[in-house]
């Protein structure tokens, strides 16, 4: 026969238990997030951050709509060519009438805003998913200093994004 275990030891196993899923699934939960952060970044980050054997350039914008802006593109790198008409997304840091150094998407008329502040407004996305993890990493896991460390650099990412740019 087996001798029964006290109440307290079983429902102390029990509550581990539950303790170890709530962490591993939240843990699980920010990793996502931060994953899903960086593949939202890189599309536009990579022609930022690697722009060797791109077209270079400058996006002077004369025309925005409500999702983009248009310009004319003056090549600065060999091998470009100059365009009538460039696209760049519209952001609140692209204004008409100003010029922006920008690098070409291979084999598109689509422009990516060049150097450290193309590079910091690529990343904005992972600065969001930073804090948002932040958020799941204190509530779900209970770890409240790596929580605060995301949430510092998402927001010093966001911060740095806006006042470079």
């Amino acid at each position: 026969m087996i001798p029964a275990m006290p109440a307290s030891a079983s429902s102390a196993r029990s509550g581990s238990v539950v303790r170890w899923g709530r962490v591993m699934g939240a843990g699980l939960f920010a990793a996502l997030i931060v994953f899903a952060g960086v593949w939202g970044s890189w599309g536009t980050a990579q022609h930022a951050m690697l722009p060797k054997g791109r077209e270079r350039g400058t996006l002077t914008v004369t025309d925005c709509l409500p999702e983009r802006c248009e310009g004319t593109f003056e090549p600065l790198s060999p091998g470009a060519t100059a365009r009538p008409l460039v696209r760049i997304e519209r952001s609140v840091v692209v204004r008409e009438g100003h010029s922006y150094d920008v690098v070409l998407e291979p084999g598109t008329d689509v422009a990516v805003r060049a150097g450290l502040a193309g590079v910091l407004l690529a990343w904005l996305p992972l600065g969001g998913a930073l804090l948002l993890a932040s958020v799941v990493v204190a509530g779900g896991m209970r770890m409240p200093r790596p929580a605060w460390l995301l949430a510092l650099a998402g927001a010093g990412l966001l911060t740095a994004a806006f006042v470079l740019s």
